[in-house]
C-alpha cells in the first residue's frame, strides 16, 4: 500500500477524537505488513519504533501525526469521500498520517541511520485534553534521549512545494470558557420582581471581549437565554475561547475574568460563575531546529516561508514543553479550500513533499 492509498482509506473511514478504533486497527495492520514494530498508545493511538543499523539506540527522534476527524458532513464529490455520515477528515489529519506512514515505511526498509526513530499516530488532537497529553502520561520515551519531536500540518495558504516555519513562539495556548448567570427569572414587564439575568450576561460578554489584545484573544461564540419576549429566564449560559502566547498573560486574563464575574454579580444582584477549562499550551518551536529545517527544505528544493505566530492552537504544545520540537506548515494549495469545512480537499501531490521534508529532517538529526 502506498501513501496515497493509505490516506484515501483513512479519508473514507474517519473517526472522531478518542473514537479512532478502526483507524488504530488499520494503522497497526499496515505497519505490521511492513515489518515495523508498533503498539497501542493513549487508548486509540499507535506508537511505532524503528532502530537504525548504526547503533546508538538511546538517542531518538520522534515523528508525530494526528489521526482524528471532525463532526462535519463531507460535501466533496470524490470516489474516496467519507462513508461515515457526519464525520470528515476536514483538517488534513489523514494527510498527516499518510505522510508519517510513508516515511516510516521507507526508513524501515533502509535503516541507514544511528539511533531510534519513533512514529506517533496520535488520537484526539481536536478535543481537550488533547491526545498528546495522554501520550506523554505513558512516558513512552523513558530511557531515551529525545533529540527532537517533529510534526507538520497541512495549510491551504501555502502552495504545494512550500513549507511555513516559525522559530520560537508559533501557536497560542487555548482555554475553553463557560459562563453561568443565575437569578430570579419571571415576567419581563415586572422588572422590580426579577433579576435581569440577560442584561447581566450581556455585560459579562462585553467585559470579556474587551480583554482582547495583540497578545490575547478572548471570544464568546455561544449565548443561551431560554426566555421569551416577555420572560426573563432564571439562567443564562455562554461559552467561548481564549488564546494567549505567554503564560503570564494567560494567568492575568484568567484573573480578570473572575474579577469581572464578581463585579457583574454585585452590580445586578445575580450569581455569576466562570469555569475555565485549561487547554493546550503554547507551541514553541526550538529556534535551532527551525533554522536547520529551513536549510534542509532548501536542500530539498522546497520553498520556505517564515511564518508569524498564529492564534490557532495545537496540542503539539505538550511536546514542545518537554522536548526540543519543531512544528511547521505544509502547503497543500490554495484550491484546497478552508480547513474545518465540508469542502476541504488538499492536493495529494503534497504527500510526496511532506514525506521528503520529514524524512530528511529525521535523518539530519539522527545522523549528526
Amino acid at each position: 500500500m502506498d501513501s496515497r492509498e493509505f490516506r484515501r482509506h483513512l479519508h473514507r473511514h474517519p473517526e472522531l477524537s478518542f473514537e479512532e478504533h478502526q483507524t488504530q486497527r488499520f494503522i497497526l495492520a499496515s505497519l505490521e505488513a511492513e515489518g515495523i514494530e508498533a503498539r497501542k498508545i493513549a487508548g486509540t493511538g499507535v506508537l511505532a519504533k524503528i532502530e537504525g543499523r548504526r547503533g546508538g539506540h538511546r538517542r531518538a527522534v520522534v515523528l508525530r501525526a494526528d489521526i482524528d476527524a471532525l463532526p462535519i458532513r463531507e460535501l466533496n464529490e470524490v470516489e474516496y469521500r467519507s462513508e461515515n455520515e457526519g464525520v470528515m477528515h476536514a483538517c488534513g489529519h489523514d494527510m498527516h498520517a499518510a505522510m508519517l506512514f510513508g516515511v516510516l515505511r521507507e526508513l524501515n526498509r533502509e535503516r541507514d541511520f544511528e539511533g531510534t526513530l519513533f512514529g506517533i499516530f496520535q488520537p484526539g488532537e481536536e478535543l481537550n485534553p488533547g491526545g498528546a497529553s495522554l501520550v506523554l502520561e505513558e512516558n513512552p520515551f523513558d530511557g531515551y534521549s529525545v533529540a527532537a519531536v517533529i510534526g507538520q500540518h497541512v495549510d491551504a495558504r501555502l502552495e504545494v512545494g512550500q513549507v511555513g516555519i516559525c522559530p520560537g513562539v508559533f501557536m497560542a495556548s487555548n482555554d475553553e470558557l463557560r459562563i453561568y448567570v443565575s437569578g430570579r427569572g419571571g415576567h419581563a414587564a415586572r422588572r422590580t420582581e426579577v433579576d435581569d439575568t440577560v442584561t447581566a450576561m450581556a455585560d459579562m460578554v462585553v467585559r470579556t471581549t474587551r480583554l482582547n489584545s495583540p497578545d490575547g484573544v478572548v471570544s464568546i461564540g455561544k449565548v443561551v437565554a431560554d426566555g421569551a419576549t416577555n420572560v426573563i429566564p432564571d439562567n443564562v449560559y455562554a461559552e467561548g475561547t481564549m488564546r494567549t502566547f505567554d503564560a503570564g498573560e494567560r494567568e492575568r486574563i484568567h484573573s480578570l475574568l473572575r474579577s469581572n464575574a464578581r463585579e457583574v454579580a454585585e452590580s445586578y444582584g445575580v450569581e455569576v460563575r466562570v469555569d475555565i477549562s485549561r487547554g493546550y499550551p503554547t507551541v514553541i518551536n526550538d529556534v535551532m531546529l527551525s533554522y536547520e529545517a529551513m536549510i534542509v527544505a532548501a536542500d530539498e528544493g522546497i520553498e520556505v516561508s517564515e511564518m508569524s505566530r498564529q492564534t490557532t492552537a495545537e496540542d503539539f504544545g505538550y511536546y514542545t514543553e518537554r522536548y526540543p520540537s519543531l512544528f511547521y506548515r505544509l502547503g497543500v494549495g490554495r484550491d484546497a479550500g478552508g480547513s474545518h469545512t465540508a469542502l476541504f480537499l488538499p492536493d495529494e501531490t503534497a504527500i510526496t513533499v511532506g514525506e521528503r521534508m520529514m524524512r530528511r529532517m529525521a535523518l539530519h538529526i539522527l545522523n549528526k
